[in-house]
């Protein structure tokens, strides 16, 4: 009998491979993963084998208790690669509960919190430091909290499933942070209630994400991630319209409170979430669950170039529309700029919805990823060329037409392609916050690149072709993934 090394982490024989397995300096043990238990999903042509049309397949020997097709029914279910197409009812809960935790983000966000800001602002304070500094450290709560409660979520042993409960906690806390910031006439109450609301509703957010590689089979995440696309979109505008329409911050608070809670309900009742059986959770140790948040580049790159798509081209979209206001007023000459930014808004909500499900579906039934990703970011840069060179109400309502169709179909697949590249099953919440962070990231990048690009180094021109030029990098970066077409 031969005797080889035991597997790593991500289920494959180092031996077979000519990897050594501490040549990228982390040992199984350490860093919270049981090599006997991986759940590896099935990526690009593996994604296409007997097992992805049903035929059970005993890769035990490679990859531990991963189990798929008919047999996936046991122990081993919640890390499962999913074959069965989740149905109309389980998508529409999902989304539904999706649009409610951006119901209580954006009710605050694009109406409240500022209005309340105005009215706390403590003496030698302005209105806008008071919003930076609560908006600024709910962002930094946020980029924290998504990733830990994704984690956390993926250790959960509850009967009701590793992500149902932490959707359920997590909109019992964003409300009541919410009902906080209802009752709080200080700038420390509003710091406190939306830092609470930020953590509350990323635990919701982490466990709804995840859910996504949990039940969705390969074939039917596009489609899945254009109906989030679609929910998120509906969620910014409903909670900002519940906001406004409320009649007072008390009242406005209150709605966006109750929306999210009665929301998430079905979610809760009919998501059928599958439980881990205890003897598959690793043993737990403080630096093997700080350790994990690593994902190692070099080990599964292609999750790494997907990030750094998903990070560059959310970063060129970021400074494209963050000084949309000013480039109207200064530039363009807008005789009411606020009501161009709204005019341009709609436009491009309206034809990122015409396109989100329809790419997702479209790239579903061709099986193809990675070009859908890279001509939407082609198109999202062309639209920022334009804004450049073409300086024109006329030029800029193009400009939205193609950011509104580039980022509907990037956002659906690309959410997509991102669940393909998971480095495992076990870890899927945490992966997916790890990837949130190519999200949040850009937003507090983008105005430090900016401003100085602004007012230092050629003015709109200078700041449009620059983010052009790093969603494009961005969009060109997907060719580097491998195991997904």
């Amino acid at each position: 009998m031969t005797l080889r090394p035991a597997p790593d982490a991500d289920g494959r024989d180092p031996a077979a491979d000519g990897r050594d397995p501490a040549a990228d300096g982390r040992d199984p043990a350490v860093d919270g993963r049981d090599p006997a238990v991986d759940g590896r999903a099935a990526q690009g042509p593996a994604a296409r084998d007997p097992a992805a049309h049903g035929a059970a397949v005993d890769d035990s020997a490679a990859h531990g208790p991963t189990v798929r097709g008919p047999a996936a029914h046991g122990p081993a279910a919640a890390l499962a690669e999913p074959v069965t197409r989740v149905g109309a009812r389980w998508t529409a809960a999902l989304s539904l509960a999706n649009g409610s935790v951006w119901v209580g983000w954006y009710g605050p966000l694009q109406v409240l919190l500022a209005v309340q800001a105005a009215q706390v602002a403590p003496a030698g304070w302005s209105k806008e430091s008071v919003l930076a500094w609560v908006t600024g450290i709910g962002a930094a709560v946020s980029l924290v909290a998504n990733p830990l409660f994704g984690a956390v979520s993926d250790r959960t042993t509850s009967r009701w499933g590793r992500r149902t409960p932490w959707v359920a906690a997590g909109v019992a806390g964003g409300a009541a942070g919410l009902v906080v910031l209802a009752l709080v006439d200080g700038m420390t109450g509003m710091v406190l209630g939306w830092c609470l609301v930020q953590l509350a509703l990323n635990a919701t957010y982490a466990a709804l994400v995840a859910a996504v590689p949990d039940r969705v089979p390969t074939a039917q995440r596009g489609a899945v991630g254009g109906w989030l696309g679609v929910s998120q979109t509906l969620g910014v505008v409903l909670g900002t319209g519940l906001a406004m329409a409320a009649g007072g911050l008390f009242a406005g608070y209150l709605a966006c409170a109750l929306f999210t809670v009665l929301a998430v309900i079905p979610y809760v009742l009919f998501g059928q979430d599958t439980p881990l059986p205890r003897t598959l959770r690793p043993p737990f140790t403080w630096r093997g669950f700080a350790a994990g948040f690593w994902i190692s580049p070099r080990r599964h790159p292609d999750f790494g170039w997907a990030w750094l798509t998903r990070f560059l081209v959310n970063l060129g979209n970021a400074l494209a529309l963050l000084y949309l206001l000013y480039y109207l007023r200064d530039v363009l000459d807008v005789p009411e700029p606020e009501d161009g930014v709204l005019a341009l808004t709609a436009l491009n909500a309206a034809l990122l919805l015409a396109t989100v499900v329809a790419g997702g579906i479209w790239s579903d039934r061709a099986g193809r990823r990675k070009p859908f990703v890279l001509w939407a970011g082609v198109l999202m840069a062309a639209a920022t060329v334009l804004m450049a060179c073409w300086q024109t109400w006329t030029g800029v309502l193009c400009a939205a037409a193609l950011l509104g169709v580039g980022f509907g179909v990037f956002t659906s697949v690309d959410f997509a392609l991102m669940a393909d590249v998971l480095p495992t099953a076990r870890d899927r919440g945490k992966d997916l916050g790890v990837i949130n962070i190519a999200n949040s990231l850009p937003q507090v990048a983008a105005p430090a690149i900016a401003a100085p690009l602004v007012r230092y180094a050629g003015g709109y021109p200078a700041l449009y072709l620059t983010a052009a030029a790093i969603g494009l990098a961005g969009a060109l970066l997907v060719l580097r993934i491998r195991s997904v077409p």
